[in-house]
């Protein structure tokens, strides 16, 4: 189990609530339960919320460290949203400034080791997919009503390649949660499994003696290299997740475009 690179992704019951439907026998039903994946979401949005309200508490125009450190966060989402959405984007940023802070915190507690990284379990990534789409969809139609279909007409096609087009933005529409939730997932969980396989080699050659030991230091690089790249990447699919956000809402504020 020590060198098992998939364990790390188990979800376990750490208390129940009960049982929904069922016949009574034994597995049947929905169980309700709270999960070590859960108890890391729960952990993630209350030191989000801790880490917004103590450092802007005490809000001066000359901002201390921790206030700084958060109006860059502000900045830094406000600007993204600005850029890929435009200025009517703005109303959507509390939805992307909560996603990139929840899958960016999440990451980060991922790589502390006995944590669990919630993003690695494909269900949590496509419910956040899901509710990227769900608000571009529903708020393309709310602005722009029937309008909001010319996203799969492009501009400047002539008339005679649509029905040709036309098909393929319908399928690249309905790939995009798919490709949002897979990219953060596939990327999560092979960092984590390349990571606990090299760790695994130091600790197994390390047992061997002298010469495990010395074989061990190529292994051990190879981890404290791959750790680097594993933060490095954890914090850039939190970007790239809120980036591609904002150019979806992008698409239900300018259909057209």
């Amino acid at each position: 189990m020590a060198n098992d690179p998939i364990h790390q992704f188990v979800i376990y019951d750490i208390f129940t609530f009960g049982t929904i439907g069922g016949d009574g026998t034994e597995g049947s039903g929905i169980t309700l339960a709270f999960t070590n994946s859960a108890l890391f979401m729960v952990l993630t949005t209350l030191t989000i919320a801790a880490y917004l309200i103590l450092t802007t508490r005490r809000r001066g125009l000359v901002p201390n460290r921790w206030q700084l450190s958060s109006e860059m966060a502000y900045e830094f989402v406000a600007n993204m949203v600005r850029s890929n959405a435009g200025t009517e984007g703005m109303k959507f940023f509390p939805l992307v400034f909560s996603l990139f802070m929840f899958i960016f915190i999440g990451n980060m507690y991922g790589m502390i080791p006995y944590f669990y990284t919630f993003t690695s379990q494909i269900i949590v990534t496509f419910a956040l997919a899901m509710l990227v789409m769900t608000v571009v969809v529903v708020y393309g139609f709310v602005k722009n009503g029937p309008k909001f279909l010319k996203l799969f007409v492009p501009a400047g096609v002539p008339g005679y390649i649509v029905p040709i087009v036309t098909p393929i933005e319908v399928i690249s529409f309905l790939s995009r949660p798919i490709s949002l939730s897979v990219r953060l997932f596939g990327n999560m969980l092979a960092g984590h499994i390349t990571l606990k396989v090299f760790t695994g080699f130091v600790v197994s050659l390390a047992s061997l003696g002298a010469v495990g030991v010395v074989g061990a230091i190529l292994p051990l690089i190879m981890g404290v290299a791959i750790t680097a790249l594993e933060f490095m990447v954890s914090t850039v699919q939190a970007y790239v997740f809120a980036v591609l956000t904002s150019m979806y809402l992008n698409d239900a504020i300018h259909p057209s475009h």
